[in-house]
């Protein structure tokens, strides 16, 4: 299921696709991928989602002249319900972390994380503005269904 947008032309455009380049004056967003997990971590120290973990690679520019902080990010499904970024990286390879101060001309990259249902989403991406006064953005995130390489688990049977 898609989930329905406007898209404004010029520099107004406030939906967009992944993999473009989202421009939220002064932030600078490319949502390179998305990977589902059932499961993260190793042998030892299993990570379970409620749902399933939404890992989103993105990047970060700050183009502005003075250092911003990136707050955890926002999914909003079709019926606009909202799901917040999960705040730990255990066993999320290549988190975008936990402090995210990006200083001018600095571009971060890295994974972020959700539990959710196994769906369409648009990730809301902010300006950098203060909270209250900040403006937004969203890319579509489709419901894109790939191989789960999590931790494997030997079938039941003869061997």
């Amino acid at each position: 299921m898609a989930l329905g947008g406007c898209r404004k032309q010029g520099s107004d455009q406030i939906d967009f696709q992944m993999g473009e380049r989202v421009t939220a004056t002064p932030m600078i967003y490319n949502v390179v991928q998305t990977v589902w997990r059932t499961q993260l971590g190793d042998l030892f120290k299993i990570r379970i989602p409620d749902h399933r973990f939404l890992l989103i690679t993105l990047s970060a520019t700050n183009s502005g002249g003075r250092a911003l902080s990136v707050p955890f990010f926002t999914l909003e499904d079709a019926n606009r319900r909202e799901y917040k970024e999960l705040q730990t990286g255990d066993g999320v390879p290549d988190w975008f972390g936990l402090l995210r101060e990006i200083a001018p001309a600095e571009t971060k990259q890295g994974n972020i994380m959700f539990d959710v249902p196994l769906a369409s989403y648009r990730l809301r991406l902010t300006d950098g503005g203060e909270p209250g006064s900040e403006k937004f953005v969203w890319v579509e995130i489709p419901l894109r269904m790939d191989t789960d390489t999590g931790v494997s688990t030997p079938l039941p049977g003869p061997k």
